[in-house]
């Protein structure tokens, strides 16, 4: 790699990186390309060149989610048995890194299903994009434990993909907004509840 794509590609990452900072703070809704050129030192102009459009930059920050997303959470349960040993891995570990203070930890997606939800347009259908594959990927799971015997048979992978987001969502108000300390331990007590009456006893 030469020097010049070096510089690009880090110009490139400080571009995305601020404006998932900003994104996480404020919604992905409130970027705009001038604040994020005030907030980089890089002029306006310089950060059009090189992620387009407001929309595209609205994209990239949201495909960046997505990466660290499953750097973070579905990459390493992967090493875990399947079924329910990944599901539970999963969902623990979605659970602290919502828990964690850190705005980089903030969930794009709930937080822009509330921005959004009586919008139309193409951020709204990228961030239900988003949402709809992660549910996707849970309810594969969830099929890998009935199939393995680990769940019920009768078991509706929907209705408990549905319980786990409701959960998830009620971490997210609890913890960020309200910032009750004890949101994790609740939500991970109401979860291990929540598996024993779908497990096989």
């Amino acid at each position: 790699m030469d020097t010049l794509t070096a510089k690009s590609e880090a110009t490139y990452a400080t571009i995305i990186n601020a404006a998932l900072e900003m994104a996480a703070a404020e919604g992905i809704g409130k970027l705009s390309l001038g604040e994020l050129a005030k907030r980089t030192g890089i002029s306006k102009s310089g950060i059009f060149s090189r992620v387009g459009s407001l929309e595209a930059l609205q994209t990239a920050v949201l495909d960046e989610y997505d990466r660290r997303f499953s750097a973070d959470i579905f990459l390493p349960s992967l090493q875990l048995e399947k079924g329910l040993p990944r599901l539970i891995a999963q969902v623990n570990t979605w659970a602290r890194r919502i828990s964690d203070e850190g705005l980089h930890n903030s969930c794009l997606y709930s937080a822009g299903a509330f921005e959004f939800d009586d919008l139309n347009g193409p951020l709204r259908d990228r961030l239900q994009q988003g949402v709809e594959a992660w549910r996707a990927s849970l309810r594969r799971t969830i099929l890998q434990a009935i199939e393995l015997g680990h769940l019920k048979p009768d078991t509706d992978p929907g209705q408990l993909v549905y319980e786990i987001y409701s959960l998830i969502v009620g971490l997210i108000h609890d913890s960020r907004f309200l910032r009750e300390e004890s949101a994790g331990r609740h939500m991970l007590k109401a979860f291990d509840r929540l598996i024993a009456s779908y497990r096989i006893s």
